[in-house]
């Protein structure tokens, strides 16, 4: 799993969305990683997270844990979390897994 990076979406407000874009594999050993520089992101964030997930090969259990977990944490400060481009394979384990309702997911 690589962290390409996070910038706002759009304009420069304050409220602008920062997306966290991913890419490669969420799995037992990117998923520590990926916690840390998600809860990180959360400092940042004022109402909207978005991860980009289009470059995102494979997602294990490990890594929907840490979605989840990094949702509640963004819940409890106000910010919602979204996804965009999630690919294919991820989105049928979003789906078996009943969390494709708990994320907003962003075209």
């Amino acid at each position: 799993m690589t962290v390409i990076g996070n910038a706002p979406l759009s304009g420069t407000s304050a409220r602008a969305p920062t997306v966290v874009r991913l890419s490669g594999d969420i799995d037992l050993f990117t998923t520590p990683r990926l916690r840390r520089r998600l809860t990180s992101a959360l400092a940042f964030s004022t109402g909207l997270l978005v991860l980009d997930l289009s470059r995102v090969t494979f997602c294990g259990a490990d890594g929907l844990g840490v979605l989840v977990g990094v949702q509640e944490r963004a819940r409890i400060r106000g910010i919602t979390l979204a996804l965009t481009g999630v690919p294919p394979r991820v989105a049928r384990l979003l789906r078996v897994s009943g969390l494709d309702h708990r994320f907003p997911i962003m075209a």
